[in-house]
């Protein structure tokens, strides 16, 4: 058994709560811009002390409405100013915010107001007031909604006028740093999806200790983040906390098809994202290049950035590399690090393996994305990269003041001020994870001497072949997923003779591929389904997943599927994992074909 920590560079405030951030930096920063919107189409800047102003409004309005110290209040939006301001609003009022995914179905509202017991729920659109409104007499606690998009929040501050600023500081005081913050629903693989008891002391911690160990990127008055994750999410609440921790500035986007758009005009220092974002850059510059007729020359730049990048941690590039490298930055990394904002020097990703080439390319360009690790029940991450030390294909070390452990059968454990108290309404759930003050993270990895952790799998997705030997699918899924084809991709051959796979085609990727290979545009993917061509590009990312793995773990088989795993479709969760127990059931036909075809 294996154990690391690191100790503490921030400690949490006695009886201090996240409200606290929107006031301390208000008086401490007044003029400091902590906050971009979109207004009218333009970015607009407001300081900390404007911010605070429209924080204690939306309180406030909440007060005067009947909203009372530990009541839960739930947010329906897409990412957008609104959604953190109504966040620290809900905070300011002594109340516990409930996040809901936007894509939520009327079963999954249904399902999270109503355990969670919410008195009120904000929603962003009329599509989501409408879903609210469906399951809304099944849920007899809901008392007020508003509406983003209908003037919620005027309506809020128009409501709490009369509310004086010494009420919300009674509300706001109710709430110590054990107190709930936040309740966020795991999105699920299987199952009803369990309410995280997140505390502000969680939230401090850990975003206090991230911002400390991250301080050259978290600079007051020069430093911001593009934010364009799901707020429903702990990794978006993070990337919306610790910029108010520095303070830096934070800007919103709310659709991912306007993220590359907004990149240049917001030119943001520090990106946070997950790997699929990365992929899609890395993969949409390529595909650019190729159709410019450059494909060969992006092809040598990205090995000469990925061998620059393991040099540097073998005592640096020797002077041929070092020309080389400085002749690709000017033809073509200088332009990506441009698609990126250009001011970016670092991203931090998470939710998945960004895979270790493409750590090391986006190093040699002079970007580097350091990844992290962690679960919702972690408060995102619980280890990372630290900015002057990475290790390329790690998830890093802890948290500071938090510890790793990894048990004799490879299961990583967790304990420190970040990990959350338990499930709402759960117990038994809370005792089956929380033991003896560790918290079974249910993963596989591994720790070497410097403490940096390396996850390998999911304990309870571990195959077993028919001829006994243990795969973790994750590893290969990774590698095969990150190529520009492939949309999806499920290992499957639990007690089977061998390791096949199920794979989808990214829908954006595959025009660009026909036009590519010279087929017809108006082609489907049930028309290339025997397509030669089709099946050897999707072969060559079999061969490249199969490149991390030994001989008995590798994919030997595969099929094509003419459809999409989605969130719609029921096979990924709104964090995009696999729903493995739902591909099992509903391609079971196209599975049991991989072994007798």
């Amino acid at each position: 058994m294996l154990d690391f920590s690191l100790p503490a560079l921030y400690q949490v405030p006695s009886g201090g709560n996240l409200s606290d951030l929107v006031h301390q930096n208000a008086e401490r920063h007044p003029d400091v811009v902590v906050l971009s919107r979109k207004v009218d189409g333009r970015w607009q800047e407001l300081t900390a002390a404007q911010f605070l102003v429209e924080v204690q409004a939306a309180a406030k309005g909440l007060i005067a409405t009947g909203i009372r110290p530990g009541d839960r209040v739930g947010i329906m939006s897409r990412t957008r100013y609104e959604w953190t301001l109504l966040d620290f609003a809900i905070w300011s009022a002594g109340a516990v915010t409930v996040p809901v995914y936007e894509t939520s179905s009327p079963e999954q509202v249904e399902w999270i107001l109503g355990d969670s017991g919410a008195v009120a729920v904000l929603t962003e659109t009329d599509q989501h007031r409408d879903v609210v409104e469906e399951v809304r007499n099944r849920l007899p606690e809901l008392k007020h909604t508003w509406q983003i998009e209908r003037g919620g929040v005027a309506a809020l501050a128009e409501a709490g006028r009369e509310v004086s600023d010494a009420t919300v500081t009674e509300h706001r005081r109710s709430a110590g740093s054990d107190s709930i913050a936040t309740i966020v629903y795991t999105s699920g693989t299987t199952g009803r999806p369990k309410g995280c008891q997140l505390t502000h002391g969680n939230f401090l911690a850990e975003c206090g200790n991230v911002v400390e160990r991250l301080a050259p990127l978290f600079r007051t008055g020069e430093s911001s983040v593009l934010l364009f994750l799901p707020l429903a999410h702990v990794l978006g609440r993070i990337a919306e906390i610790a910029p108010a921790m520095a303070p830096i500035k934070l800007g919103h986007v709310s659709d991912i098809k306007d993220v590359t758009a907004e990149l240049a005009a917001f030119k943001p220092t520090l990106i946070l994202g997950v790997p699929r974002v990365f992929e899609k850059v890395y993969n949409t510059a390529r595909a650019k290049a190729q159709a410019d007729g450059k494909g060969k020359i992006f092809d040598k730049a990205a090995e000469t950035a990925i061998a620059y990048s393991r040099a540097l941690d073998a005592g640096g590039a020797g002077l041929v590399l070092r020309l080389k490298h400085a002749v690709f930055d000017k033809l073509v990394y200088s332009k990506l690090r441009a698609a990126l904002g250009g001011r970016a020097t670092h991203a931090i990703s998470g939710g998945a393996p960004l895979g270790e080439r493409l750590g090391h390319f986006y190093r040699g360009i002079g970007f580097t994305v350091l990844e992290g690790y962690g679960l919702t029940e972690t408060c995102a991450a619980t280890t990372f990269n630290p900015w002057d030390k990475p290790k390329i294909g790690t998830v890093g070390q802890p948290v500071p003041g938090a510890s790793v452990r990894v048990a004799e059968d490879g299961e990583v454990f967790f304990k420190g001020p970040h990990v959350f108290t338990g499930y709402w309404n759960n117990p038994q759930a809370t005792a089956d994870t929380l033991k003896d003050g560790w918290m079974a993270s249910g993963d596989i990895g591994s720790l070497d001497s410097e403490g940096y952790l390396t996850i390998t799998g999911r304990k309870k997705e571990i195959i077993v072949t028919a001829g006994g030997k243990n795969v973790a699918p994750a590893v290969i899924e990774d590698r095969i997923r990150a190529h520009a084809l492939v949309g999806e991709v499920m290992v499957v051959g639990d007690r089977k003779p061998f390791i096949a796979c199920l794979i989808t085609v990214d829908p954006d990727f595959f025009p660009k591929w026909k036009e590519f290979n010279g087929k017809p545009a108006d082609a489907t993917v049930a028309d290339l389904a025997e397509d030669p061509d089709l099946l050897a590009a999707l072969q060559g990312a079999v061969d490249e997943g199969n490149a991390a793995v030994s001989h008995a773990e590798a994919v030997k088989k595969f099929r094509l599927l003419d459809t999409e795993f989605s969130e719609e479709s029921g096979h990924l969760t709104p964090s995009l994992k696999l729903k493995r127990n739902v591909v099992l059931k509903d391609y079971a036909a196209d599975i049991e074909a991989l072994y007798t075809k």
